[in-house]
């Protein structure tokens, strides 16, 4: 018998990204992008951030660290749409003025 694994503080629908449960705005995703980029703990995610509670901290590294590929595909998606809208932008006056 297989046991599934739950996380209290984490919302996962289906075809939907996993985020708080107490605020359906953060995404699981937005928390592990600390992590990666500035290589924070669960801790300093939580003195950077005074609305994320510890215990939500820990359960959505947990979720990232059980479900790895499916966050960093998330995580891939975002920076790939953030590229797709930056080079369909103009350039600001200041770069026009140095080209």
């Amino acid at each position: 018998m297989a046991t599934e694994i739950t996380y209290p503080h984490i919302d996962k629908s289906f075809g939907q990204p996993a985020c708080l449960r107490r605020l359906p705005r953060i995404r699981v995703a937005q928390i592990v992008m600390d992590y990666l980029a500035h290589g924070w703990s669960a801790d300093e995610m939580c003195r950077q951030h005074s609305y994320l509670l510890p215990a939500e901290a820990h359960a959505a590294m947990g979720y990232y660290f059980d479900h790895q590929a499916e966050i960093d595909a998330e995580v891939e998606q975002e920076l790939s749409a953030v590229d797709d809208a930056r080079r369909k932008l103009p350039d600001s006056p200041f770069v026009a003025r140095l080209r």
